[in-house]
């Protein structure tokens, strides 16, 4: 009997299921539209949509359960101060889910999840490490 078990494996430990969803949800926080397959996104919803309803309430003990959550301090700031006000009179229903198609390597269902008011500009905002070295040089030639 499969009773009280309610999401996708996604062939992982419960461990890896944690950091992984912790990982895509400070990833949509901070771009505020991320791509991935189709049932990692339909996953992911309930838990960022959790994250946003904490920092709408925005006191301290939900800043700590957010921060328990995602272990990604900069990112539960922008939740409390950025997300969390944008959303302060909807009632829910944070996030869209889009299909974008078939993954080319192993026709994967892809879909594009994100804010439903979202900001443009974070898209791709401060998205990988920048090597120090490699930017003085371009900055210098």
């Amino acid at each position: 009997m499969r009773h009280g078990n309610a999401h996708r494996k996604f062939n992982r430990t419960a461990e890896h299921r944690r950091a992984m969803f912790a990982n895509m949800a400070v990833a949509l926080i901070k771009h505020e539209q991320i791509t991935t397959t189709l049932p990692k996104a339909k996953d992911l919803r309930p838990i960022v949509e959790k994250l946003v309803t904490l920092g709408k309430r925005g006191d301290l003990h939900a800043r700590r359960q957010a921060i328990a959550e995602i272990r990604d301090v900069p990112m539960v700031k922008k939740l409390f101060e950025v997300i969390g006000p944008r959303y302060k009179e909807r009632n829910g229903g944070y996030l869209r889910i889009m299909k974008a198609g078939f993954r080319h390597g192993d026709n994967a269902p892809v879909a594009v999840i994100e804010f439903v008011e979202r900001d443009e500009a974070a898209k791709g905002q401060d998205s990988g490490p920048v090597n120090e070295g490699t930017a003085a040089e371009a900055s210098a030639a």
